[in-house]
């Protein structure tokens, strides 16, 4: 699983920050084959919460991938990361 919080510096209204979010999440979903959402600061004009998951029976594959898709964010999109955390289980 993970959790990044960024800023979202442009962003005036719900409306402008759901435009950069939507397309966050739909490239984590595509690319990454993973499930993604907004998950907290929805009320916020300036920052967001997503989280995204993935299932794997190796958890080297699992955090790699979790890492890409966090380098994915950081490189082509305009926000601000201000906190980001990977957890990983067993069974």
């Amino acid at each position: 699983m993970i959790k990044i919080i960024f800023e979202i510096p442009d962003a005036d209204s719900i409306k402008e920050k759901r435009r950069v979010v939507k397309p966050i999440l739909e490239k984590l979903r595509r690319n990454f084959h993973m499930s993604a959402a907004e998950i907290d600061l929805q009320d916020s004009l300036s920052f967001a919460q997503i989280g995204g998951v993935i299932v794997s029976n190796s958890r080297v594959f699992g955090e790699t991938v979790l890492q890409k898709a966090f380098r994915m964010i950081e490189n082509e999109t305009h926000v601000r990361i201000q906190d980001m955390s990977i957890h990983s289980e067993e069974y």
